[in-house]
């Protein structure tokens, strides 16, 4: 009698554990839930041979979950996927849905804002085009700069052939002629017109700027001069 007693006891002590472990444990998965809004960054996935012209860099996306995550949740843990698979040059409507956003586990997306984007893809093309010196300043000693020679002169660039079809030429970074009064060399970069514009080769071109001098201007007046001086001197009179 007394160990069917004890037995039973023990079996009632068991259950009341477990009743205990239940509750605590529920109370832990009913924790507040809290709610953030963040600045999501968006990943594009581009299909080869197309470039997109105006990328949305950015959505505000609003979520939920527990407390602790949502207050501990970092912006960049949160991504927006944009998969434009499929899509042909020209415009392109893009829906974004919670399936869209990439977030850590337990935290629920509400809403994006916006939920639609228009976005525009264009071809890859290649295009070769005359680099034009960037030239500024003020030479020294009142010389004036000649006709400046880049060394090559093309550049190809490959970019959207919209862009590419609109430009006439490609320019390099500034080249000063202050303090120069003589002819010179100088390494330069092509920058491109354009972020969406990659000049493949070459990277750099070498311009020759020649100088031009007032004294060299009127050396060949005073030569003339003083030939014409005695060729009258020699002149029967």
């Amino acid at each position: 009698m007394t160990t069917s007693t004890q037995l039973w006891g023990l079996r009632l002590l068991a259950v009341f554990a477990a009743v205990v472990v239940w509750f605590f444990a529920s109370v832990g998965k009913r924790e507040r839930l809290s709610e953030k809004q963040i600045d999501a960054a968006l990943t594009y996935n581009t299909p080869r041979g197309l470039i997109l012209l105006d990328p949305v860099q950015s959505v505000k996306v609003r979520l939920r979950g527990p407390d602790r995550r949502i207050r501990n949740l970092a912006p960049f843990v949160v991504d927006v996927m944009v998969d434009l698979t499929g899509y042909e040059p020209g415009a392109a409507d893009i829906h974004l849905a919670p399936e869209n956003v990439l977030r850590p586990d337990e935290i629920d997306v509400l809403s994006v804002e916006p939920n639609s984007l228009r976005l525009r893809l264009d071809r890859e093309g290649n295009r070769q085009l005359p680099v034009v010196p960037r030239i500024v300043g003020e030479p020294a000693g009142g010389a004036v700069p000649g006709t400046p020679r880049v060394i090559p002169e093309l550049a190809n660039l490959q970019g959207p052939q919209s862009l590419l079809a609109d430009l006439a030429s490609v320019t390099t970074s500034p080249i000063s002629l202050d303090g120069h009064a003589l002819s010179f060399s100088q390494t330069v970069s092509i920058v491109p017109p354009d972020p969406l514009l990659r000049v493949l080769e070459p990277s750099v071109v070498t311009v020759q700027i020649p100088m031009v001098t007032p004294d060299a201007d009127q050396e060949p007046e005073e030569e003339e001069s003083g030939r014409t001086r005695t060729e009258r001197s020699r002149s029967p009179s």
